[in-house]
């Protein structure tokens, strides 16, 4: 069998493609240079202004995170173009407890909306439970809770393709050996912990001349991250690279190597925003970055949380204005694709 995923990216990100080999099937993942246009139509379904005003909470992980704030950004002005108030309130560290009195002082304000980055699906359930019990509709975004804890959740990309889509691009940088480690974030988040079971297949399935080492948590807190990048260099000498798991454990993996002065050596990639991993993407400390929109997320959120409010779900295959089309598979809907970040085109992205 030979599966592919297409991937959409504009007209401006790089045209890149990589290719699992080894035995069994051939996994690749296909680029194609389309994007949304000008002349592009809305269907029917899509978020628009009208309606009455609501008040719309979103929970990040954290409030600190970079990654979360470009969010509310997006968040923000998707409020200021569909008519509701955006409230950005969670815990300033990742944590879920903190997450869990946010919710329930938001419940019992009475907003309309919670839209949460879940830390712990399991731990975050009960309070979400309480929320829907006072008519307050839940939804997850970037990270999500147990399903009977909410109503859909909004991924920004499909799991399988982004965890297989690391391990390719570590593998394309090493030769396809040696050891190597993850540095993710919480170890009861579960995108981070889909993104790992399809790193661990891509690798079972086409890199039998590599070995995962260690998954390394780091709570998405950058000293932690930075701390735990310099355990794995110190336990691990003989390793060929390191994936970054979350927007703050690449940029750390990668100043862990800097400092060790095995920039080019020890390879790193994973997930980050441009901003954060620009400078070691220019000096070789690290190779590629992998993200999506995090304010366009931020965007989608919002709009696909007022369109619920006014009574409906989202569709597949519709057009949201600012981000495009959308994909929704059950409960949950795909924002879209990754976008891949190099020192080449690093410097066209500003979030």
């Amino acid at each position: 069998m030979r599966w592919k995923w297409l991937i959409v990216l504009p007209l401006c990100c790089l045209l890149t493609s990589c290719a699992a080999f080894g035995g069994g099937p051939t996994y690749e993942i296909v680029y194609e240079l389309k994007g949304e246009t000008a002349g592009s139509t809305p269907t029917s379904g899509s978020a628009e202004p009208g309606g009455d005003r609501y008040t719309i909470a979103l929970v990040p992980k954290s409030t600190d995170n970079p990654y979360f704030k470009v969010a509310n950004d997006g968040a923000q002005e998707a409020g200021d173009d569909l008519g509701v108030e955006v409230l950005y309130q969670g815990p300033r560290t990742a944590d879920a407890a903190g997450q869990a009195k946010t919710i329930e002082a938001l419940a019992d304000a009475g907003v309309d909306l919670i839209a949460v980055s879940a830390n712990d699906p399991d731990l975050l359930a009960p309070a979400l439970r309480r929320a829907r019990e006072k008519g307050i509709k839940v939804v997850t975004w970037d990270s999500d809770a147990s399903a009977n804890a909410r109503d859909f959740f909004i991924n920004m990309a499909d799991p399988e393709t982004l965890g297989r889509h690391l391990m390719d691009t570590l593998a394309s940088h090493t030769g396809q050996s040696g050891e190597f480690a993850v540095l993710t974030g919480a170890l009861s988040a579960a995108n981070l912990n889909e993104w790992i079971k399809w790193i661990r297949v891509q690798r079972e399935q086409y890199y039998p001349g590599m070995k995962l080492a260690e998954v390394a948590p780091t709570d998405d807190d950058p000293q932690k991250a930075y701390a735990a990048a310099k355990q794995l260099l110190e336990e691990h000498p003989n390793l060929a690279g390191i994936i970054g798991n979350s927007s703050i454990a690449t940029p750390a993996a990668a100043q862990a190597v800097q400092e060790a002065g095995k920039a080019g050596e020890i390879k790193v990639v994973g997930l980050s925003t441009p901003v954060l991993i620009g400078p070691y993407l220019r000096d070789g400390s690290a190779q590629m970055a992998t993200l999506w929109s995090p304010k366009r997320l931020g965007y989608l959120t919002v709009a696909l949380a007022k369109q619920y409010l006014d009574g409906t779900l989202p569709e597949n295959g519709q057009y949201v204005r600012n981000v495009g089309s959308i994909r929704v598979n059950g409960d949950t809907v795909i924002m879209g694709e990754p976008l891949d970040f190099t020192k080449e085109n690093v410097g066209q992205y500003d979030f």
